[in-house]
C-alpha cells in the first residue's frame, strides 16, 4: 500500500533531475567524428593492404609511393618485428625521414626511384595465421601447404597486379630474419622478382647462426624466442633477476632450467630448441644453404656479410659458396664482406668500437654497391656495366678491394701462398715452421671448472640499454687481455712480424687435445696483438683484437648427427672451421691465438660430464676437467690459414 506513493515520488525526482541537467550548459566536444590527415605535401602516399595468401590468411603490407612515380621497381622486405613500426617512429613529409636508419633501402628511397613495400610475415602483428620460427619449407618439418616461399610469391603476384606506378619488377631485401625471408623467396621464385640483397641472413641456426655454434647453445636464442612468441605483438619481454646476466644465467643452473624459470614450456620454438641439440634431420632440412645449392639459378642475388657478426656470421658466405658454382655466366651471385658488427650495413659505418675505418663504410656501400646492383637489376635502363662479383673490406688496412671470386686464390700485382700452418708451441709460442721430426710429444694444460666459465665479455656483463646495445653489438672486437690473464685460457704468441701478413677465407682448426671428463668445449680465438705502443690511437696499444673465433662441442668430434663422450684423458683431434676472415696483420704486431673452455653466458656451460642432453644437466653433472692442448711432437695442434703473402 505504501509502494506506490515511493514509486511516485522516485519518478518526480529523477524528472527533476533530468530537468535540471538540461539547463545545465555544456561545451561541445572539439575532436571531430572523423579527419583526414593534410599530407598534401607529402613527397609519398602510403597505401595499406591485407594481401590474401592462397590458404586464405591475409598478410598486413605497407606501400610507400614516391610522388610522381611512374614505372619504378618495388623493394621489398618481409619482417616478423612489424612494417608499421619499421616507418612510423618518425613522422614526416618526406619518406626518406621517415624510414631512417631502421632500414637499408633509405638511400634509394631519397631518390624516388623506388617503390618500399613493407609486410608482417604470417603470425606476427597485423598479418592473419600461424607463426611458426624461420617456418621451414613445405614438407617434413611443415605440413601444410604454406610457407615462406608461396607467401613470397602470392606477395609479388598481387603487387604486380595492383601497384600501377611499378614497373612490374620486385627486388626483395633485408637483415637477419629479413634475409631469411629474402633468401627464401629464392625458392620456385615469382617471375617478377629481379633481385634479393640478404643481409646479414639466419641460414643454418645449428652451425653457426643464431642458435647454435657446431653444437654449443647460444643461450640469448631462448631470450629471443620468448620475445618473438609470447604474444603475436611481441610485448612481453624477456626479465632478469640481476644485472650481471653472468650472475643470472649461472645461479639458474642449465639453459632448460634457465627456460624452465621464465615459463617457456609454453613457447614452441623454445621446446624445440631443446628437443635437438644435435644436428639432425630437424637442422640439416631447414639449412639453407643445403636447400638452395638443390634449386634453379634464377634471380641474381647480392650476398652480404660482415666481418664481425656477433648473430649471424655463417650464413651469407656458406650460400655464396652454395650458389657460385651454379653461376656459368658469373653474372647471377654477388658477394660483399663488409668490416661490420650484425645490421650496421645500414647505420653509421666510420668505425667498429674502438676502431675507426676510414671513412663512412656503410654509407658507400648503400651509395655505390648496393644501388649500383639493385639499378642494375630492376630499372627499365640500367647503368652500363655490373658490379664486381666480389668485394671484400680488408680490415687491418681499411681498403676494399674487388675480386673475382671468394676466397681469393691470388689478389694482383701477383703473390704466393705460404703461412699454411700456424703450429702452437710450448710455453705459449707460435710459429709458422713445423716441429722438427724427432721432437718429443708435450702439451700445455689448463683446468676447466664450471662453476667458473670464462665470460665472453668483461663483468658484470649487462646488455640493456644503450651501452649494452653496444657491448652486445661489437662484442667481437673487444680486447682479449682479460681473457689471456686467466688461468683457464691458454695464449700461444708468434714473433713480431717482419712482413704484412694477409688471410683471406676461412682458417681451419686441427686441434689435438685430451680431458679428463668425458664431455667438453672448445673455443679457439685467432687475434692480432697490436704493439705496446700505438702513436696515433694510444688506447690501441697492446690491444687483443679478435680476427676469427668460435667454439665446438667436443661430444660431436666424430659425427654433428650422432654425439658421443670423450675417452677421458685420451687423445682427441677436433677439427673445425673458424668464420671468414680478409684481414691483414701489420708489421710490429703479433698474432696470438687463445685456446679456452667455455665463453658464457653467451654459450650454455659444458657440465664437462657425458649426458644425453646438455639442456637437462644437473647440478651435479657439472665438474672440474683438466685439459691438455698438445703443442710439440708429431700430434702438434695448429691452424690452418689462408694466408697470401704479397
Amino acid at each position: 500500500m505504501h509502494r506506490l506513493p515511493l514509486a511516485v515520488a522516485a519518478l518526480s525526482l529523477f524528472t527533476l533531475a533530468s530537468v535540471a541537467q538540461a539547463q545545465i550548459p555544456s561545451l561541445p566536444s572539439e575532436t571531430p567524428a572523423s579527419f583526414t590527415p593534410a599530407v598534401g605535401t607529402f613527397d609519398y602516399t602510403r597505401r595499406t593492404a591485407m594481401i590474401p595468401m592462397r590458404d586464405g590468411a591475409k598478410l598486413y603490407t605497407v606501400i610507400l609511393i614516391p610522388k610522381g612515380a611512374q614505372r619504378a621497381p618495388m623493394l621489398l622486405t618481409r619482417t616478423p618485428y612489424g612494417a608499421d613500426d619499421r616507418i612510423d617512429t618518425h613522422q614526416s613529409a618526406h619518406l626518406a625521414a621517415v624510414i631512417g636508419e631502421s632500414d637499408v633501402a633509405d638511400e634509394l628511397v631519397e631518390s624516388g626511384e623506388y617503390i618500399r613495400v613493407l609486410q608482417d610475415v604470417r603470425g606476427k602483428h597485423r598479418s592473419e595465421g600461424d607463426y611458426v620460427m624461420t617456418r621451414p619449407l613445405i614438407g617434413p618439418l611443415n605440413p601444410t601447404k604454406v610457407d615462406h616461399s608461396t607467401d613470397t610469391y602470392d606477395t609479388i603476384d598481387w603487387l604486380v597486379k595492383n601497384v600501377p606506378e611499378s614497373n612490374g619488377r620486385v627486388g626483395i631485401l633485408g637483415i637477419s630474419y629479413d634475409g631469411f625471408t629474402s633468401l627464401m623467396a629464392l625458392v620456385h621464385p615469382h617471375p617478377a622478382l629481379r633481385a634479393a640483397v640478404p643481409i646479414n641472413p639466419m641460414v643454418d641456426g645449428w652451425m653457426g647462426d643464431d642458435w647454435f655454434h657446431n653444437g654449443a647453445f647460444r643461450q640469448s636464442s631462448l631470450n629471443y624466442a620468448h620475445d618473438q612468441e609470447a604474444t603475436r605483438e611481441s610485448s612481453v619481454t624477456w626479465w632478469s633477476d640481476n644485472y650481471d646476466d653472468y650472475a643470472s644465467w649461472l645461479n639458474a643452473g642449465s639453459a632448460g632450467d634457465t627456460a624452465k624459470l621464465h615459463g617457456l614450456d609454453t613457447i614452441g620454438f623454445a621446446q624445440k630448441l631443446m628437443q635437438h641439440p644435435a644436428y639432425d634431420q630437424f637442422w640439416q632440412n631447414q639449412a639453407l644453404d643445403k636447400i638452395l645449392a638443390k634449386e634453379p639459378l634464377q634471380v641474381p642475388v647480392l650476398l652480404v656479410h660482415s666481418l664481425w657478426d656477433q648473430e649471424d656470421i655463417y650464413g651469407a658466405i656458406h650460400v655464396y659458396k652454395a650458389l657460385k658454382p651454379k653461376d656459368a655466366g658469373n653474372d647471377k651471385v654477388f658477394l660483399l664482406l663488409g668490416p661490420w658488427f650484425h645490421h650496421q650495413a645500414r647505420l653509421d659505418g666510420s668505425s667498429i668500437g674502438p676502431f675507426q675505418l676510414g671513412n663512412d663504410t656503410a654509407l658507400f656501400f648503400r651509395r655505390v654497391f648496393l644501388k649500383g646492383f639493385l639499378d642494375h637489376f630492376l630499372l627499365d635502363t640500367p647503368p652500363p656495366g655490373h658490379p664486381f662479383p666480389v668485394v671484400a673490406f680488408q680490415t687491418g688496412v681499411n681498403r676494399w678491394v674487388p675480386m673475382g671470386i671468394w676466397p681469393p686464390s691470388c689478389l694482383p700485382p701477383g703473390c704466393v701462398s705460404a703461412f699454411d700452418h700456424l703450429y702452437l708451441r710450448p710455453g705459449g709460442g707460435l710459429g709458422f715452421t713445423a716441429p722438427p721430426a724427432d721432437e718429443k710429444p708435450g702439451y700445455d694444460e689448463y683446468v676447466a671448472d664450471p662453476a667458473k666459465p670464462v665470460p665472453f665479455l668483461p663483468r658484470p656483463v649487462h646488455l640493456e640499454g644503450d651501452q649494452g646495445e653496444r657491448d652486445w653489438q661489437t662484442w667481437l672486437v673487444s680486447d682479449q687481455r682479460e681473457a689471456a690473464s686467466r688461468t683457464d685460457v691458454l695464449t700461444f704468441e708468434s714473433d713480431k712480424l717482419t712482413a704484412p701478413l694477409q688471410i683471406s677465407g676461412e682458417p681451419a682448426v686441427n686441434l689435438v687435445a685430451s680431458t679428463s671428463g668425458t664431455d667438453g668445449d672448445f673455443v679457439v680465438k685467432l687475434i692480432d696483438v697490436y704493439p705496446d705502443e700505438v702513436g696515433r690511437d694510444p688506447k690501441l696499444g697492446g690491444y687483443q683484437l679478435m680476427v676469427s673465433a668460435d667454439i665446438f662441442r667436443g661430444r660431436y668430434r666424430d659425427s654433428l648427427e650422432k654425439p658421443s663422450p670423450i675417452p677421458a684423458d685420451v687423445k682427441q683431434t677436433y677439427r673445425f672451421k673458424l668464420p671468414d676472415a680478409n684481414h691483414v696483420f701489420q708489421p710490429g704486431h703479433r698474432v696470438m691465438v687463445q685456446i679456452q673452455s667455455s665463453w658464457f653466458p653467451l654459450y650454455d656451460r659444458n657440465p664437462q660430464t657425458y649426458v644425453d642432453n646438455i639442456f637437462f644437466a644437473k647440478q651435479s653433472d657439472y665438474k672440474k676437467a683438466t685439459i691438455r692442448i698438445f703443442d710439440a711432437g708429431k700430434d702438434t695442434s695448429f691452424l690452418q690459414l689462408p694466408a697470401i703473402q704479397q
